[in-house]
């Protein structure tokens, strides 16, 4: 909203109290659980408001364009947290859900892949077989064992398995080897690994360093003849002696015991070990699920590693938690996406990271519309690219949502608003306590006011998103990490009154007059140059629409005598198709001065993790240093606005600040 209303609606915003939350709150909850009508209740609040304040106008006008999507999210809000109470105090834990699950349709696909498929019966067997080994094999309860497999359907029945026998299971990266593998097995107190076939080489690598760890090695039964790695037991043809009856006498887990270990990928850094309890694993898929309109009927298309959280917890988690049959790929294929979505019938598919603007650098084919999805779920799908991502592959509802693997400030796009990645509505604000606040962007040093109190941002305002942490509350709560001391790091205490404590996303937000909210950088990632702060989330969107989708980093890089950072971008130009002087144009038209990076690096591959998003901390190191960096490299010349190859001459005068910035 803009003009004057906008400014008597935000004069309005901060004269209103919670008595007027409250009332709206019970008003909308009373029309949820009488299944009265959203818009008498709405109705009810505004008239509420109408004779609260004298701003009338402005907040009919908020109404008008918010009451549906807010009276749809307090019911998804209002049912998800319901679901999740009752199931907690019913003691219910994944392995119980699962079973109740199974039991509905057991001849009915869980897991497909390629052209095998395994049954909810079948699943069910296997895990059983899992059991049973495993337990023979004298591990007990609160032991953790790793997984280090390639996604296949047997994939989620092994770990659910060894839950069956509440024995913890540490998902781990495929992507890793060596030092960081590891440090992975020991952070989380692996007893065992269990790891596929197709990882022979990775664990062989390492098995030295880890002696006292023994080793399964599951050959996947497309590969049933591989080679057994050296004092390894071979897992698959010795679980055929198992039996596919469930195990009766390992004791009853509980809702808040953990479940898995995920590692958060990151971009710098080792991985660290997040907690999945029961009841973090039965919210995540059971809350997308409602959001996303989902039944038992319903195919959901999965290219996502399981390892992750968005493929492994959300993705699977919609067959183990909501019936869903969902179709696995082994690696992510943008020209293979739409028609496996096709194929298999699937009525919604996943996407994360960069992966939608993968999609759409691949040339328009057949296969473009040639499916029935209904919608798609995921998040990082930038806006410079949304409207015509949704009109090429004609897309009818885009489930955009926002959380982290271990974070409890979750928020999810439900009307398909472009570039918002959620929503808070003044309504259940109060049911769902998150809160943007100031800091310092460059840092990510919070800012508080005279009495220590965190200061609330305001429309328009970029904040760092935080999340009330409430242990009585399963939809509020954070398990943490393996490693206390990192749980200890992502609390920020004494944010609105002495002694309460949140969660720190780490995220720079920005939320408008209407409640929706939209992603500006991760703290550290905003650099200050010519006294301006520089979004490298900004600037990477921009340039990777200006040069055909290619995958393309911004950070800042320091230069002697020169304050602040200032911006280089590495771009990922295997095909060496790269036109410099049209980026040069691109950028000159769509950013202001400062932010134009003054440095570009071409690379020979995409600089991504496993997980879809693009690396920063190594290309950082590195700078621009000529004797580092083999990769071409070029500065943007300050008098003809072009960008030419850094030499060594130049590189030289820019360090000795005979070139002026």
């Amino acid at each position: 909203m803009t003009g004057k209303t906008g400014v008597r609606f935000e004069e309005a915003e901060k004269r209103k109290g919670v008595l007027l939350t409250s009332i709206a709150v019970s008003g909308a909850a009373l029309g949820w659980l009488t299944r009265g009508s959203p818009t008498l209740m709405g109705a009810v609040a505004l008239l509420t408001t109408y004779f609260m304040t004298g701003d009338r106008y402005q907040w009919i006008y908020i109404w008008k364009k918010t009451h549906y999507r807010d009276f749809l999210g307090l019911r998804v809000l209002l049912y998800t947290i319901f679901r999740i109470w009752l199931w907690e105090r019913q003691g219910k834990t994944v392995v119980a859900r699962w079973s109740d699950v199974a039991k509905m349709n057991p001849d009915k696909k869980a897991f497909i892949m390629d052209d095998r498929a395994l049954t909810f019966r079948e699943g069910d067997e296997f895990s059983n077989r899992i059991s049973w080994y495993f337990k023979r094999q004298g591990y007990k309860p609160g032991e953790v064992i790793a997984l280090f497999m390639e996604t296949q359907p047997e994939y989620v029945f092994l770990w659910l398995g060894l839950a069956k026998i509440r024995v913890t299971t540490a998902l781990i990266n495929t992507n890793l080897r060596g030092a960081q593998l590891i440090h992975c097995l020991r952070i989380a107190g692996c007893k065992a690994v269990v790891f596929g076939d197709e990882m022979t080489a990775a664990i062989k690598e390492i098995q030295h360093e880890i002696p006292d760890i023994p080793l399964f090695q599951y050959n996947s039964p497309d590969r049933p003849s591989s080679p057994v790695l050296q004092d390894t037991a071979p897992l698959a043809a010795e679980l055929r002696e198992m039996s596919h009856e469930p195990v009766v006498d390992c004791g009853q887990a509980k809702p808040r015991d953990t479940l898995l270990y995920i590692y958060t990928s990151g971009t710098t850094g080792f991985p660290k070990a997040a907690i999945i309890t029961n009841i973090r694993y039965l919210l995540i898929p059971l809350g997308v699920q409602r959001a996303a309109q989902l039944s038992t009927a319903d195919i959901v298309y999965d290219p996502l590693p399981l390892h992750h959280t968005a493929g492994g917890v959300l993705g699977a988690g919609l067959a183990v938690v909501s019936g869903c049959t969902v179709v696995l790929r082994k690696k992510f294929s943008a020209s293979n996406y739409w028609s496996d979505a096709a194929k298999y019938g699937c009525t919604a598919t996943q996407y994360i990271g960069e992966i939608c603007r993968y999609l759409l650098a691949v040339p328009p084919g057949p296969n473009d519309r040639a499916h029935k999805v209904n919608v798609i779920i995921g998040n990082g799908l930038r806006p410079q690219i949304w409207p015509e991502f949704v009109q090429r592959f004609g897309i009818k509802r885009v489930l955009e949502f926002y959380g982290a693997t271990e974070g409890n400030s979750n928020l999810v796009n439900l009307d398909s608003k472009v570039g918002a990645i959620g929503f808070l509505s003044r309504i259940f604000s109060t049911i769902y306590p998150l809160t943007l606040v100031k800091c310092d962007e460059i840092t990510g040093e919070i800012l508080r006011d005279g009495n220590g109190r965190c200061i609330t941002c305001g429309p328009h305002e970029p904040g760092l998103l935080l999340g009330k942490i409430d242990a009585k509350k399963a939809i509020l709560t954070f398990a943490g990490y393996a490693d206390k001391t990192a749980s200890e790091k992502k609390m920020v205490r004494n944010v609105r009154a002495e002694g309460d404590c949140y969660f720190n996303t780490g995220d720079v937000l920005v939320m408008d007059h209407y409640g929706y909210f939209y992603f500006k950088d991760r703290t550290g990632d905003t650099f200050r140059w010519r006294g301006e702060n520089v979004s490298t989330a900004e600037v990477e969107g921009v340039i990777s629409t200006l040069i055909g989708l290619k995958d393309a980093v911004v950070y800042g890089v320091k230069i002697p005598h020169v304050e602040g950072k200032a911006g280089m971008a590495a771009i990922a130009d295997p095909e060496k198709t790269l036109d410099l002087t049209s980026l040069a144009k691109g950028l000159r038209s769509s950013l202001p001065a400062y932010a134009r990076p003054l440095f570009i690096r071409i690379l020979p591959e995409s600089p991504l993790t496993a997980t879809f998003k693009l690396k920063k901390k190594e290309l950082m190191e590195e700078g621009f240093n000529l004797e580092n960096i083999k990769e071409p490299m070029y500065f943007l010349d300050q008098k003809t606005g072009e960008y030419v190859p850094l030499t060594q001459k130049l590189y030289d005068d820019i360090m000795q600040d005979v070139v002026r910035l």
